[in-house]
C-alpha cells in the first residue's frame, strides 16, 4: 500500500476501534477474546484496504468481517491448540460483573453461535433486523427466526429468572 492508502486506514482504525471492541466484547463476552477478534479484523481488513475503502459503507463491511470472525471462533473452538503446559494467570477483574450480567453471560454462552450473534446484535447492540441480516450475510426471516429460537433457548435455560434478566 501507498502512504496515502495507510494513512486512510490508520485514520479509519484509529476511529473505530473502541466501537468494534465494545461489539466483539458484547458478542464473546471476555475482554481477551473482544481483542483478539478485534485484532483479526484490522489486521485482515488492512490487507483489503485498498479495495474496502472504496465501498459505499465501509463500517458495515467491517463489522460484517467481525462477527465473521467471531463465529469463525466458535466453530474451531474445538481444535484449538495451546502451546503451554499450564493456563498462563490472568489478573482479577478490575469489577466483578453483575450477578444478572454473569447470569445473562452463561446462558448466552450454552446457546448456538449464530442465536447468540444475532440475539447481541439485535438487543445489546441495537440493530435491525435488516442490519443482523447484512452482517450475517443471511435472510431477514433468519435472523427472525434465530431471534425466536435463541429467546426460548434462553428462556429454557434460565427458567424463573427470565423475568429478571431479560
Amino acid at each position: 500500500m501507498n502512504d496515502e492508502s495507510d494513512a486512510g486506514y490508520l485514520e479509519y482504525v484509529s476511529g473505530r476501534t473502541p466501537a468494534l471492541r465494545r461489539m466483539a466484547f458484547l458478542l464473546g463476552g471476555d475482554e481477551h477474546q473482544a481483542d483478539d477478534l478485534v485484532q483479526e479484523t484490522i489486521t485482515k481488513l488492512y490487507a483489503k484496504w485498498p479495495r474496502v475503502s472504496k465501498v459505499e459503507n465501509v463500517d458495515a463491511y467491517v463489522h460484517t468481517m467481525l462477527v465473521r470472525a467471531f463465529l469463525d471462533e466458535k466453530r474451531r473452538g474445538w481444535w484449538k491448540v495451546s502451546l503451554r503446559d499450564a493456563p498462563p494467570e490472568r489478573p482479577a477483574p478490575a469489577e466483578p460483573p453483575s450477578e444478572e450480567k454473569a447470569i445473562l453471560r452463561a446462558a448466552l454462552n450454552r446457546i448456538p453461535a449464530r442465536q447468540q450473534a444475532v440475539l447481541v446484535l439485535r438487543f445489546l447492540c441495537d440493530r435491525s433486523v435488516a442490519e443482523v441480516a447484512q452482517l450475517l450475510g443471511c435472510s431477514e426471516g433468519t435472523v427472525k427466526s434465530q431471534t425466536s429460537h435463541g429467546l426460548n433457548a434462553l428462556r429454557r435455560i434460565l427458567g424463573d429468572r427470565v423475568g429478571g434478566v431479560l
